[in-house]
């Protein structure tokens, strides 16, 4: 069932646990991701970020991200994160992208809440959520969202009293901190402010967004959730496990890339499992009969409303 984040992220903060964004980029990890969640029975977030469209044209992406989330026996937010530009999330929000991010966590504090509210106002306009970014996740060396890595972390922290400031200014509905995290693969065991976290947590009303979750202990995961985070980006681990399963398939040079696609779909599948389990979100999506009622009440009228 193709969905919002705020039908995902406001139970998964009230209930202390986590709802995972997995980037899809082309079929394969589109179809690992869905089947994880189907199989776990976990709400989902499932998308791209603009530094990928490289690999995965936005338009070309929608014609089998949305078909496939609304097929979905489970909850599915279909999300562009990390738009850097106003017209890619316009572009998303007209393809039919339930959830955009928005990140203008570069610009300058005024300008940040300047034009997150303008996209925040379009995207409720659509009927879809948005995410900004307070303070600035820096980026690990080598990862897909660039190579700006930040010497001294600390110092683009996310500052609580401002979070709150910038939320009840911006209208988002959720936002991404920086609390020490950073995209891609880490080099050094990251030290994240757990105090911090739960310091933001309890001073806006908005779930917290984690990013640059690959390479996070499970400790670390646990902990962030536990102090207030509610949804974790990942991409780096679903994306290296897909490449290992082929490599295993690719013992000589007799094969098809058909002998690979079934390999990176199960890696792909698993690992992302692994992280619904982690994040305490399985079994979060699966509907009651209430749920079921209350759907088909909605779709009989919409009928009705056009008949």
């Amino acid at each position: 069932m193709l969905v919002n984040m705020n039908d995902v992220l406001y139970n998964a903060k009230k209930g202390k646990y986590a709802v995972g964004l997995f980037n899809a980029v082309n079929l394969e990890l589109a179809r690992g991701i869905i089947a994880a969640a189907e199989k776990t029975g976990s709400p989902v977030i499932m998308g791209t970020a603009e530094v990928l469209f490289p690999y995965g044209p936005l338009e070309e992406l929608s014609y089998f991200l949305l078909p496939m989330a609304k097929k979905a026996s489970v909850p599915v937010v279909i999300h562009l994160d990390h738009g850097l530009k106003k017209e890619s999330c316009l572009k998303a929000l007209e393809l039919g992208f339930t959830s955009i991010m928005y990140d203008c966590s570069t610009d300058s504090y005024d300008e940040n809440v300047r034009k997150v509210k303008e996209m925040a106002e379009i995207a409720h306009s659509f009927g879809a959520t948005i995410e900004g970014e307070l303070g600035h996740v820096g980026d690990n060396e080598g990862s897909a969202e660039g190579s700006s890595h930040l010497s001294d972390p600390s110092a683009f922290f996310t500052d609580p009293k401002m979070a709150k400031d910038y939320v009840e200014k911006t209208g988002v509905d959720a936002l991404a901190i920086a609390v020490g995290n950073a995209h891609g693969a880490y080099k050094l065991p990251p030290k994240l402010d757990f105090e911090r976290i739960r310091t933001i947590a309890n001073t806006v009303n908005v779930p917290l967004v984690l990013h640059g979750g690959s390479g996070l202990t499970d400790d670390d995961f646990r902990q962030a959730i536990k102090e207030g985070i509610s949804k974790v980006n990942i991409f780096t681990d679903i994306n290296v496990a897909a490449v290992k399963a082929e490599f295993s398939r690719f013992t000589n040079m007799d094969k098809g890339i058909i002998d690979l696609i079934p390999a990176a779909v199960e890696a792909i599948k698993q690992e992302t499992m692994k992280k619904m389990d982690l994040f305490g979100s399985v079994g979060k999506g699966r509907y009651s009969q209430n749920d079921i009622d209350k759907i088909v009440d909605v779709v009989i009228k919409e009928v009705l409303s056009k008949s």
